[in-house]
């Protein structure tokens, strides 16, 4: 018995990742190989998953949905080529392992890639919820009668063509981001399960790594600062975060844990700090103030799952960073940064897709303000505690998903 895993995007390959190591840990655990539709797929080949196709990094990085030049620079980068080789190599995979089994990670292009192979599939959606249509309560506001108007007439976020994959006999799971939105999915007579969210797996921490100044009575305010993880913009957003606390350090002691990716220059970073006038004391550690309201700020690359843990309240400019750090019970402010990914718009989409759990303000100097009325208002932030691990899910997600897999390759 075998399993190819197709996903389309750096963290489709993060969230297929989790559920491929959880399938090793079952006796039943199928020979794995896996082929990344977007990227190179470094966090497959560094965890020992042979890849069957040819993969490649476009310019756009796979953000060909948010502008149409993007997809421009991907033609004449070769997408075309790329993808006609990537399909030819699952069916062939298809044709040679009969009785096997495609899990599709991502939305309806690799979903799409295991149909027209004719074997089983299975499909985690990791880019549509319910959430952005509406909420226990019933549907959102719309800025406009254009919006959404496929997706309210029928009834779901899914539109009509993605469900009829996910209707097929070929399709034997289908296992949403939320319980609203395996709710909404069985209504259509589609094997989805409610199993949870895989993001939310792999976020322990090991608080002894984090410098921590217990010695202050109350404790300092814990910020994480979530800048996203894709040049140049991450260094654009790192300069609308260091403007926001520009209106939050000063009144009282806080601790900033810059939640970096491991990849990104950290000079540039420290320029920026230096700019808006916080001095270095130890290799990544930086403070600015004086006396007992001395703020202390700590870049922290790799190490996510510390700077989450840790944390009282996030300023963030990231989608699936941002969406974790909401799944721990915990409030996020967003400002609108100018893209290509955490633009006005997405971020617009997140708050919906979130609820409560994001504030969005539109200028930095309007963070400390948003920040004040969260931590003066706690039934705010209990109903924020409630609604972040609602949507989003309890941890295990992975290993859950894993034993369905199984169970349904047995049926094969």
């Amino acid at each position: 018995m075998r399993l190819l895993c197709l996903s389309n995007g750096h963290g489709e390959d993060i969230i297929a990742l989790r559920i491929l190591q959880a399938l090793q840990q079952h006796p039943g655990c199928p020979k794995i190989e896996v082929l990344p539709i977007v990227g190179e797929g470094h966090v497959y080949q560094n965890a020992g998953f042979p890849l069957i196709g040819s993969v490649k990094a476009m310019p756009s990085g796979g953000f060909i949905y948010m502008d149409g030049r993007q997809l421009a620079r991907d033609l004449q980068g070769g997408l075309i080529k790329l993808t006609l080789e990537q399909i030819k190599a699952v069916r062939s995979w298809a044709k040679e392992h009969k009785s096997s089994l495609i899990l599709a990670v991502g939305d309806i292009v690799p979903m799409l890639f295991a149909w027209t192979s004719g074997a089983p599939f299975a499909f985690v959606g990791t880019a549509k919820s319910e959430y952005y249509l509406r909420d226990e309560t019933g549907w959102l506001p719309r800025s406009s009668w254009w919006d959404d108007r496929i997706e309210r007439s029928t009834g779901c976020i899914y539109q009509p063509w993605e469900r009829w994959l996910m209707s097929r006999p070929q399709c034997k799971a289908v296992f949403p981001r939320d319980r609203i939105t395996a709710r909404t999915l069985q209504r259509f007579n589609i094997p989805a399960f409610d199993l949870g969210n895989p993001m939310m797996d792999g976020l322990e921490t090991n608080d002894s790594l984090i410098p921590h100044p217990s010695s202050l009575i109350p404790p300092p305010l814990t910020l994480t600062l979530v800048p996203g993880s894709r040049p140049p913009e991450v260094f654009a957003n790192w300069e609308l975060i260091l403007q926001a606390l520009n209106g939050v350090v000063g009144e009282r002691p806080v601790v900033c844990l810059a939640a970096i990716a491991p990849q990104l220059d950290l000079d540039e970073l420290h320029q920026k700090l230096l700019q808006y006038r916080w001095q270095q004391t130890d290799t990544n550690t930086y403070t600015i103030g004086l006396g007992d309201k001395k703020s202390t700020l700590v870049l922290m690359p790799g190490r996510f799952a510390e700077c989450i843990g840790r944390a009282d309240v996030a300023i963030a400019l990231a989608g699936t960073a941002t969406e974790q750090f909401v799944g721990l019970g915990k409030p996020a402010i967003a400002i609108a940064g100018a893209g290509p990914q955490f633009t006005p718009a997405f971020a617009e989409a997140q708050t919906r897709l979130l609820g409560a759990s994001v504030t969005l303000v539109e200028q930095p100097n309007q963070v400390g303000e948003a920040l004040r009325s969260l931590l003066n208002n706690p039934d705010r932030l209990s109903a924020i505690a409630e609604n972040g691990r609602r949507r989003m899910g309890e941890p295990g997600a992975a290993n859950r998903i894993a034993q369905c897999l199984i169970q349904q390759m047995q049926k094969l």
